[in-house]
């Protein structure tokens, strides 16, 4: 049998693992291998509300071995730390425990067809200081230490003998950036609510940075604009065409020479692809992501790429974003490609569908655009109409995963959990 191997657990390669082994992986037509560095997967949009702690992780994890048992897949855990493209093998790291033995050694595995979605890292376009200061929300382990940075920050403000604020301050006012700052003036109402945090001002001194014009470049101006005020009536400082040269334990050292005072430093500014892309010999850009073409296949005929780690063109001449709604699409497309070649029919091409964004600003708010089918008109949507919306994502999300009965009794745990727990 074929053996297709999926290296990436994220929404993209998760998704085509799912759809793969219920068509081909229990009809024992294909082996199916997913393999991925953690043993649970988290929806990456969802990492601001488990940095702020809004979100209970444990509620939403989805456990890869469990579900593949279910879905007709196998899953591996490992690190992917070489391809011997000749002999068609992956190399995985060995896995070491906290005391740093040795728990599995290294190991390799064979692929008949190989996909590569391996996703995102944060991109500090080599900004002094800024690994050494920021936290990068680009997984669940730095969500989950954000989180207790977070903690242990409220706590040293609480019991200050002098008044002391807490200082956030986040560059990259795109998505992730604009929901994180909203997000944590929740969280910081909640825990003042629980006692956990008193603060001599009425709010958090939280700031948002962005380089360019404006934040939210990808969406309308209109949009933009309007999401901006709602930040700024929440009492969110938002810096635009703010250049950062410098980290330092203080705050952030701009272009100008300004210092923008952080006890807490978030960066969120871009994504690429790891670095561990270019070592592979395939064909990649300057952010480190695998150039395909419209079937999503590099220029090795049996390796494909999706989601973050891949880019393709669209007939504009720009690439597809990295964005989950493409990751998405994508899995879909990977499924037709390889059902029409086992019919022996021609490939389709991958063509995009951008329907739209939506930004969540905590319970505050929801505002996003949505395109026509045309693609070339927008409409405006604002706010439970846009939440409903925002979270329908997610629905969908797990609905490629779970199927409707299973993602319609996760609702209902859902709407139980809200009233049973804090």
């Amino acid at each position: 049998m074929r053996n297709i191997v999926i290296v990436g657990g994220g929404a993209g390669g998760l998704e085509l693992a799912t759809k793969l082994g219920k068509k081909l992986g229990k009809r024992k037509k294909a082996n199916i291998v997913l393999i991925d560095a953690k043993p649970t997967h988290v929806w990456k949009p969802l990492l601001h509300e488990v940095a702020t702690g809004s979100l209970d992780s444990g509620m939403d994890e989805l456990n890869y071995s469990a579900h593949g048992l279910k879905s007709g897949y196998d899953f591996c855990l490992g690190t992917m730390s070489g391809l011997d493209r000749e002999a068609k093998r992956v190399m995985l790291a060995p896995i070491m425990d906290e005391s740093g033995q040795q728990v599995l050694h290294e190991r390799a595995i064979a692929y008949d067809t190989l996909i590569l979605a391996i996703g995102s890292v944060t991109n500090d376009f080599g900004t002094l200081g800024a690994k050494e200061h920021c936290a990068f929300l680009d997984s669940f382990k730095a969500a989950k230490q954000f989180h207790q940075r977070l903690l242990n920050k409220c706590l040293k403000v609480s019991n200050a003998e002098q008044p002391m604020p807490l200082e956030v301050a986040i560059v990259g006012a795109g998505a992730t950036g604009v929901e994180l700052s909203a997000e944590l003036l929740n969280t910081a109402e909640v825990l003042s609510h629980y006692g956990i945090l008193k603060l001599q001002d009425t709010t958090p001194n939280i700031h948002l940075i962005e380089a360019g014009p404006r934040i939210l470049p990808a969406l309308p101006e209109r949009v933009s604009t309007l999401i901006q005020r709602e930040l700024e009536k929440l009492g969110i400082t938002v810096h635009t065409s703010t250049m950062i040269t410098e980290v330092t334990a203080e705050g952030y050292v701009t272009k100008s020479g300004d210092v923008i005072p952080a006890r807490l430093k978030v960066w969120a500014a871009g994504v690429k692809a790891p670095d561990f892309m270019t070592t592979l010999g395939l064909e990649t850009n300057r952010v480190n992501q695998l150039m395909v073409n419209a079937q999503l296949r590099t220029e090795d005929e049996h390796i494909y790429a999706l989601g973050d780690c891949a880019c393709v063109m669209q007939e504009d001449g720009k690439p597809v974003p990295p964005r989950a709604q493409a990751a998405h699409q994508q899995a879909s497309h990977l499924v037709r490609v390889f059902r029409s070649q086992y019919l022996g029919r021609p490939e389709p091409d991958f063509e995009y569908h951008d329907k739209g964004s939506l930004i969540s600003l905590s319970r505050f708010n929801a505002i996003g655009n949505l395109l026509a089918n045309d693609g070339k008109r927008s409409f405006k949507i604002e706010g439970k109409l846009a939440r409903i919306m925002y979270v329908s994502l997610y629905r969908l999300h797990q609905v490629a995963l779970h199927g409707r009965f299973h993602t319609l009794l996760l609702m209902l745990i859902g709407r139980i959990n809200k009233v049973v727990r804090p």
